[in-house]
């Protein structure tokens, strides 16, 4: 499976009941609606997964579903996220034995490790698994930024294929890829950044976002990668913009990428606390962004 990723990957959500217990028919159905809409690979347990707020046999249990779900119909990259190596190790080693595809892997958060740190990090649980690995380049949430030097660096562990770039900084693609040429391939994490990602040489985009509008993101992936027009890749992402924007910018992607999902028939329950569920007034926004989009939504 070296470098043979490519496409748009959903970053999945987690359903949960009114209760707040993971919802794992729910999430079944979520995975199977998915690859029917076209989706290129599946992302259990990374942010938008609600990773951080589950238990260790839960995060088990959405691995198993999801994986269930799937078959083989697409690659299943596991999020086996934890504050210490020790713990990614295991969860990594898990996920590999569950018969996950490849492993999606942020910095561990709060402890702030170095770059020296991180590559040691990296090397230890690279040489505990024998599947890809998906970087998760993430500092706005992780606190700690994996440099393009870095990654440069990463890049000649054996499993290391893939980056999931979310700074934010659309040259570090550029960057990136001429630093580690065919060694590693780019996937777009910013969503408000996709098309010009695409441009810059992403061969893929994870996103959140996928959850609610799975056809739009693959069309716009197709429109861009694989048909090169791009007068009409650049029309639809302007479309599509405005929802991507309020989703990405106001600092509760998870809690209206779940909201969205209820909008568009799809209800996969409300974040597990800390995060609450948005307000009536944004919950409106977001349904007057899809109504701009002409996605029908559920009425009040």
């Amino acid at each position: 499976m070296k470098n043979a990723l490519k496409g748009v990957i959903a970053a999945l959500v987690t359903p949960m009941t009114t209760e707040e217990e993971v919802d794992l028919d729910g999430l079944g159905e979520v995975a199977d609606y998915l690859i029917a809409e076209g989706v290129q690979g599946l992302a259990p347990l990374g942010s938008t997964g609600e990773y951080y707020a589950l238990t260790s046999s839960e995060r088990q249990a959405v691995v198993k579903t999801t994986l269930e779900a799937t078959g083989d119909r697409v690659p299943v990259l596991v999020g086996a996220n934890a504050g210490s190596t020790r713990e990614v190790v295991k969860y990594a080693r898990e996920a590999e034995s569950q018969g996950a595809q490849g492993l999606l892997l942020a910095a561990p958060f709060y402890s702030l490790p170095t770059a020296n740190e991180l590559f040691e990090h990296f090397r230890v649980v690279d040489g505990e698994i024998g599947i890809p690995i998906m970087l998760y380049n993430y500092p706005g949430r992780t606190g700690v930024d994996m440099t393009p030097e870095l990654i440069e660096r990463l890049a000649e562990l054996k499993n290391v294929c893939y980056v999931k770039e979310s700074t934010g900084d659309v040259t570090r693609v550029s960057e990136i890829i001429r630093r580690s040429g065919e060694r590693l391939r780019v996937f777009c994490g910013c969503d408000t950044l996709a098309l010009e990602s695409i441009r810059l040489g992403a061969v893929g985009w994870v996103g959140g976002v996928v959850n609610v509008l799975p056809k739009e993101h693959v069309k716009l992936f197709e429109l861009a990668r694989e048909k090169r027009d791009m007068a009409a890749a650049q029309e639809l992402s302007n479309r599509l913009l405005p929802l991507l924007s309020m989703m990405e910018n106001e600092g509760k992607y998870t809690q209206f990428v779940k909201a969205a999902c209820s909008l568009v028939g799809r209800p996969v329950g409300p974040p597990r606390r800390p995060l609450l569920p948005p307000s009536a007034g944004e919950i409106d926004r977001i349904r007057q962004k899809l109504d701009d989009l002409r996605i029908a939504t559920e009425s009040r």
